[in-house]
């Protein structure tokens, strides 16, 4: 409990209610941050569960259908979000706030302080379980805790709160309390079940040790996101068809599994990028190479017109256009970024409800004007079109969130 006090104590007042601090002298213009800015009130308005400082996991919220994506099955939906979809919220705060950091700082440390409500110290090690801790004990997802652990070491790159980065060093020594040696290592999905190896979790494992690399110059991080950016390269990157598949399952028997999520190729990529620029080995940018051109055959299907393929949710995406945009800032090659901000404006024009929340699927071909709309799936709009008016020089080409 202390450390709770201590760590609520250097985040400060939060005055997310009105703004606080100064903003700009000059504030940005540009399409897209302009619009970034519009979702991100978007959601806090129509997401954020008075009396909580939580968010709902559904609009409108009093649509609760149960929750399909944890190991032991569906859950009930409940008054707030569990804490994946929560995440979106945060790293699109941060990303706003690397660009007027007195607007949006705030809501860096509201976001912290909602993501604490789900921190469990009642275990050893420490670590963030799927539901706020008042709620009862859950599970804790080792890929959970590595978005949450990118988004305080991005916060503190923002604000050089030294409260983040111990909070992203926690993070790691919660993810490698279950690093295994069985298959060369890695991590599992879930704390205490053995029975697979993500690239979900290895992946953000990997982003968060080279980030907190990045900010300590701490060689033991170097030493550790290699370890795991070997592992995933070893076991689920197809060197074929360049994208890294899902998972290696453990139990019963060892074996791939093939399922397609375009955030495990987004990661290497990311990972390949931030190694070559560590290291300067260019074996790791020849990679993050290949991967960039497998994921564009694989994922990134349009029309001539612009029209995007619905082939992966739009969190998933974002993760792959991190990992572009990385190597946009890398090499200045928009070949790649440009296809996701064609995507962004089309869906932006022919995907949306009457509450100007986006569809699912951006093609626009399904009809959800009247379907609620999951917070995982408009949480990551605002981080979207941050990176878009980066690239587009709206603003200036500041750190975004990871």
């Amino acid at each position: 409990m202390m450390k709770r006090l201590v760590f609520a104590a250097m985040l400060g007042t939060v005055c997310c209610a009105a703004g606080c601090g100064r903003t700009a002298a000059v504030a940005p213009s540009g399409e897209h941050y302009q619009f970034a800015e519009e979702m991100f009130r978007k959601v806090w308005a129509l997401y954020r569960v008075p009396g909580h400082g939580l968010f709902s996991e559904y609009y409108p919220n009093s649509y609760r259908p149960d929750v399909n994506y944890f190991e032991d099955g569906a859950k009930n939906a409940q008054e707030v979000s569990f804490l994946w979809p929560m995440d979106g919220v945060f790293t699109s705060a941060v990303a706003l706030a690397g660009i007027e950091p007195g607007k949006y700082g705030c809501y860096v440390d509201s976001m912290a302080m909602a993501v604490e409500q789900y921190y469990d110290d009642a275990r050893v090690p420490a670590g963030y379980q799927a539901y706020p801790v008042k709620m009862g004990k859950v599970d804790r997802y080792y890929d959970d805790n590595g978005l949450v652990g990118l988004a305080y070491i991005t916060a503190y790159g923002v604000t050089r709160n030294p409260a983040y980065l111990e909070k992203a060093k926690q993070v790691m020594t919660f993810i490698l309390s279950g690093w295994r040696p069985d298959y060369d290592g890695g991590v599992s999905w879930l704390e205490g079940v053995a029975n697979q190896k993500p690239g979900c979790s290895n992946g953000k494992a990997m982003m968060l040790a080279l980030e907190l690399y990045g900010a300590t110059k701490d060689p033991y991080y170097l030493t550790t996101g290699r370890r795991f950016y070997d592992w995933i390269d070893a076991y689920l990157h197809d060197p074929e068809l360049d994208i890294v598949w899902n998972s290696w399952l453990t139990q019963p028997g060892a074996r791939l599994d093939k399922a397609v999520y375009s955030y495990n190729t987004g990661l290497l990529l990311q990972g390949a990028v931030a190694l070559y620029r560590y290291t300067g080995d260019t074996a790791y940018l020849g990679n993050a190479r290949r991967l960039a051109e497998g994921a564009r055959r694989f994922y990134l299907q349009e029309t001539q017109a612009g029209q995007p393929a619905n082939r992966d949710l739009p969190w998933f995406y974002l993760v792959l256009f991190r990992g572009y945009h990385d190597l946009y800032n890398l090499d200045g090659d928009s070949k790649y970024v440009d296809i996701f901000i064609r995507w962004m404006d089309w869906a932006r024009e022919n995907a949306r409800d009457r509450a100007g929340l986006f569809y699912n699927d951006w093609s626009g071909n399904s009809d959800e004007a009247n379907t609620p709309k999951w917070l995982l799936d408009e949480s990551c709009i605002p981080e979207f079109f941050v990176r878009a008016a980066m690239i587009r020089g709206e603003v200036p080409s500041a750190r975004p969130a990871r």
